[in-house]
């Protein structure tokens, strides 16, 4: 909706104005409408409306297209071309950009705990409150900004980085050889890096863990059901496809019969072959889910025990990761089944059609 009013406003700029004048985009000339009545001054009119919308749309991604229509080796033609084809597609990647934004300005307001972060809290609820531009704004700076602003409180306070224990770093050190999780491992050894202060340690346990832990849940998650779509649309087609040749089959008499069953029954067993990467990747998944599930326990009772300052961020969100990684373990079982069960129907199917009738 955003975009509709800032392209609403966009085209009204360029065409509501004050009776019988024009003004270009920087504002610094006015021209006549009886001066525009001709070609060369419309695509003058458009050029201007172009830069304008280089100048002061809210979208990176739009105003970088006007850009290169403007700098064209071919403006004219770049620009009309803008204007007929390039700008909606612009918007749209665009607003695909800005979906990436707020997921990122919500998991990072989701991880970074008020009371341990609290200026970069504060910019992440604005950015996922706010606009388009202050969401880009957040991706590419505004976090980076205000974690440097919360690291610099937590560095002159220094009572994070007196708490570090040796069994603090054993910990994440554990965390980076064989924690479950990949993002959790490599944000581990990050903390741990030749050059590391601990300032980073400080950071990976304030909000760098639950950060990672939240990435390596929306990766399986995403990964997971990318991979499910494909399936099913593949599967849902070949069973239609069987089952139209089963029917086939059964309304066939004669000599046809039996050419029809055999390819029923191969319709049957193409299905069957087909259930194979879902039923695998599925199981897989649910041993995935499953082992994250027991280290996030393991996880929750290790802070629930320590009495350091820095395990208390991730003491308040490690029960409902645990929990968030069982619900994934019994949902990746249940899709399994799903699967079994498909299989299960197919080979009884693909049974009946090999067998001659009775």
């Amino acid at each position: 909706m955003a975009r509709l009013i800032a392209a609403t406003a966009f085209a009204t700029a360029a065409t509501v104005l004050p009776a019988g004048s024009f003004a270009s985009a920087d504002g610094n000339h006015r021209t006549s409408y009886e001066t525009l009545a001709n070609a060369a001054d419309n695509a003058a009119a458009d050029k201007a409306f172009v830069r304008f919308v280089a100048l002061r749309h809210p979208q990176s991604t739009v105003r970088a297209a006007a850009w290169l229509a403007l700098l064209s080796s071919t403006p004219d033609a770049a620009i009309a071309e803008f204007l007929a084809s390039g700008y909606e597609p612009a918007r749209a990647r665009a607003a695909a950009q800005d979906q990436q934004d707020l997921d990122f300005a919500k998991r990072i307001l989701a991880t970074h705990i008020a009371a341990y972060a609290p200026e970069t809290h504060a910019a992440a609820k604005r950015a996922v409150n706010g606009s388009a531009a202050d969401r880009e704004r957040f991706a590419r700076t505004g976090y980076a900004e205000a974690a440097a602003r919360d690291r610099q409180v937590r560095e002159a306070d220094g009572t994070h980085a007196a708490a570090l224990a040796q069994a603090d770093r054993d910990f994440v050190a554990a965390l980076r050889d064989s924690d479950p999780g990949a993002q959790v491992r490599v944000g581990a050894g990050y903390a741990l890096r030749a050059g590391a202060t601990d300032a980073d340690l400080v950071e990976f346990f304030a909000y760098g863990w639950n950060s990672s832990a939240r990435l390596d849940l929306e990766l399986h998650q995403s990964a997971i059901a990318d991979n499910d779509v494909r399936w099913r649309a593949t599967i849902n087609r070949l069973t239609a496809d069987a089952r139209a040749a089963e029917t086939a089959a059964r309304e066939a008499s004669g000599e046809a019969a039996a050419a029809a069953r055999a390819q029923a029954a191969t319709a049957w067993r193409t299905v069957v072959e087909q259930t194979t990467p879902a039923r695998s990747a599925w199981r897989q998944a649910e041993d995935v889910a499953a082992a994250q599930a027991a280290s996030w326990q393991a996880i929750a009772l290790a802070a629930a025990a320590a009495e350091s300052v820095n395990w208390e961020s991730i003491a308040s969100s490690s029960v409902s990761t645990a929990a968030a990684w069982s619900t994934e373990r019994d949902s990746a079982a249940e899709q399994a089944r799903y699967w079994t069960a498909l299989l299960d129907q197919a080979r009884a199917a693909e049974l009946e059609m090999t067998d001659p009738p009775g």
